[in-house]
């Protein structure tokens, strides 16, 4: 695989030249050589991607005869190759732990619902619910993609359902008011403090927040934008931008006075904090809105750790948590917990789920239905005594008038 100048691997067939420009190279079935050059690297895999399924259609190959296997190994490499690693890397794992070993060596055009149903109903006593729905998502797009292309003639998931539900709301964890003001209490006092406390102004996911740059906050209009996240790969030991979640991810969110004043304080230190020789590294990310390559320099990130002068792994948060749970006395939770307690806290303060889905970035409204609307025991007795109150109100005013 080739790299780009700093050091990054680009793919199969592609690296970085020093004029900037990526060279993408294949070798076509009858033995030539062809090399094309790019402005940017999501160009060059899409070239690279295109020529191989073009070169394979004029082949006229019978994909049909194929395993899945090997449309699988077809797939991943030339169809869905430009999306984010991360998606690919859940594409793989699903497809190697629970797919394979049951459908893996069947011919495609084989493959029948009843298969499909038999690898959910597997993975239904050991796995957890959101496992098992990446897996019937792995096989659906696998299988959509095959059906797109004529090389299957019908969908074999169409009537596939699994029912082990993905988390019941009961089990998302996040904190109570108290459990929310003890935390915060001991938080204060910890250096990590204004990223916990911005999430729950906000409900950034973790990659969001390590992510932010200056030029995200409009100081004017009090408004953040979200347009990419930020994570640190241990498999290759770098920090990797990236796209938002999804496309709902791109969002633009009013900030609380609480959030203003806790970005503006770090704007107004910038100058003093210590900053490692990392942050002059520069990264690309996609920007799906437009196809195009955007990139950014470390530096002008808005949260670095103030001991190495790096950003914070994602990791080191949990753990530095951890810590600050033991000494507030509350049960331990992770970064997303924090996001949980705002989507929380807003639906208990009257935040129509509709306007909370635009907060947090879901792609759908079932989504924040199914994780978030749900009665918390505080609101359920806030409820009822604020109803006990409107009742003697109401009643009063009626016995006055008559």
């Amino acid at each position: 695989m080739g790299k780009n100048l700093r050091g990054k691997e680009c793919g199969k067939g592609i690296l970085q030249r020093k004029d900037g420009l990526y060279s993408a190279r294949l070798v076509t079935h009858t033995g030539r050589r062809v090399e094309r050059y790019f402005s940017t690297l999501a160009e060059a895999k899409n070239w690279i991607a295109e020529s191989k399924y073009q070169e394979a259609t004029e082949q006229n190959l019978d994909f049909s005869d194929m395993t899945v296997d090997e449309w699988f190994d077809f797939w991943i490499n030339n169809i869905v190759c430009d999306l984010a690693p991360n998606t690919i890397r859940n594409y793989r794992e699903r497809y190697i732990q629970n797919i394979k070993q049951s459908i893996g060596k069947m011919q495609i055009g084989d493959v029948k619902p009843l298969h499909c149903k038999m690898i959910l109903n597997k993975m239904s006593d050991s796995y957890a619910g959101s496992t098992i729905r990446q897996t019937y998502i792995t096989m659906g797009v696998l299988f959509k993609s095959a059906l797109l292309n004529d090389v299957i003639s019908k969908h074999p998931m169409n009537g596939v359902t699994f029912s082990k539900p993905i988390r019941a709301s009961n089990d998302i964890h996040y904190l109570t008011v108290d459990e929310q003001r003890r935390f915060l209490e001991v938080a204060r006092r910890s250096h990590n403090y204004n990223q916990y406390a911005l999430i729950l102004e906000t409900g950034l996911r973790t990659g969001e927040l390590i992510g932010l740059t200056w030029d995200s906050i409009d100081w004017d209009n009090r408004t953040l934008t979200i347009n990419k996240t930020l994570e640190y790969r241990y498999s290759s030991g770098c920090w990797r931008a990236g796209p938002p979640k999804s496309q709902a991810g791109y969002r633009t969110i009013p900030l609380t006075d609480k959030a203003y004043e806790i970005l503006k304080g770090l704007y107004d230190n910038r100058t003093k904090r210590k900053e490692s020789d990392l942050l002059s590294t520069t990264l690309d990310y996609p920007d799906r809105r437009t196809g195009e390559t955007k990139r950014f320099t470390m530096k002008n990130l808005v949260f670095i750790n103030y001991r190495t002068g790096e950003p914070t792994k994602n990791s080191s948060y949990d753990t530095h948590l951890y810590k600050l749970c033991d000494e507030a006395g509350i049960e331990r939770f992770c970064m997303h917990a924090l996001r949980h307690t705002y989507a929380t806290r807003a639906i208990e303060y009257g935040v129509q789920p509709k306007v909370l889905q635009r907060l947090l970035g879901h792609s759908n409204i079932k989504m924040t239905m199914d994780r978030y609307v749900h009665v918390t025991e505080e609101s359920m007795f806030e409820a009822v005594r604020n109803f006990g109150q409107q009742q003697i109100i109401k009643l009063s005013q009626n016995a006055d008038n008559l």
